[in-house]
């Protein structure tokens, strides 16, 4: 696998182009780090990829009564840094991460270009709980990392995302590596040449990621709003630099990210909206 390298003692590690990100991704690669702290960053291509159906996803019973009991708020590309920095953070069983600040800064550029998307999860208080964040080339969504703070926090960002890509005629979900977590939903583990020709495939699909919200009826400028604000409130809670940029620490806050409720109204997808939508066969 090839590396990319910084110079000895540089913290921040080579900068990674975002055009060189979308070339990898059609190719079938990803890149990941050894650790938080790593300056290096490698390139991936599994022999055997992790792929989630669209029309194979299994909604667990558990998951639906809390979609349907209307526990979360749901948003797209609201908190897209959040996100990628509580998917770095340490964790209850997990230390380490594969997210380093090369990779954070670059996916960061590639939310602003367009190509990287995040869903949240809020809680009734109007707390970041949970969510997800992915690369979207043509009929395929990349799915990186997902966290979560709260009991279902971050099923209930999958089952948006696939209703969202349903909803959007996508043709690909890679989760790059089965997971035991994964294969409850209907996660399977294919052969990289099938992999490659789903791929292919997807590539050539065009795909709409806001397809759902016009079904919905969500305003774009709302949508807008709300970022500009978690921008805004993450900036001045966690000390994020004017370029967006997290410091090397990549955690959140302590008392993490909230805003106004009234603002999250009408973002996304209502809970029983999401299992509606995964209740029809396509």
């Amino acid at each position: 696998m090839g590396t990319l390298t910084g110079n000895p003692g540089d913290s921040t590690g080579q900068r990674l182009e975002t055009a060189l990100l979308l070339r990898a991704y059609s190719a079938g690669l990803f890149p990941m780090a050894d650790a938080r702290e790593a300056d290096d960053v490698f390139w991936v291509e599994p022999r055997r990829r992790g792929v989630l159906p669209l029309d194979g996803f299994h909604l667990p019973r558990s998951l639906a009564k809390t979609l349907k009991q209307e526990r979360f708020r749901h948003s797209r590309d609201v908190a897209f840094e959040a996100v990628i920095r509580a998917c770095s953070a340490a964790a209850p069983g997990r230390d380490q991460s594969w997210i380093n600040q090369t990779i954070l800064d670059a996916y960061c550029r590639l939310h602003a270009e367009g190509h990287a998307h995040s869903l949240e999860t809020w809680d009734s208080e109007g707390q970041l709980v949970g969510g997800l964040y992915g690369v979207r080339l043509g009929g395929a969504f990349f799915g990186e990392s997902m966290f979560s703070r709260a009991t279902d926090a971050s099923k209930a960002a999958l089952a948006h995302l696939v209703a969202r890509l349903r909803a959007g005629g996508f043709r690909l979900l890679d989760t790059q590596f089965l997971t035991a977590h994964l294969a409850r939903f209907g996660a399977q583990e294919v052969k990289r040449s099938h992999y490659m020709a789903a791929l292919d495939a997807a590539l050539r699909q065009r795909a709409d990621w806001t397809a759902l919200d016009r079904q919905l009826g969500v305003d774009p400028q709302a949508v807008g709003v709300a970022a500009a604000a978690a921008g805004a409130a993450g900036a001045g809670a966690a000390g994020v630099g004017s370029a967006g940029v997290a410091a090397p620490g990549l955690g959140l806050p302590a008392d993490g990210l909230f805003l106004p409720v009234e603002l999250l109204g009408g973002l996304g997808p209502p809970g029983k909206r999401i299992v509606q939508l995964l209740s029809q066969t396509s």
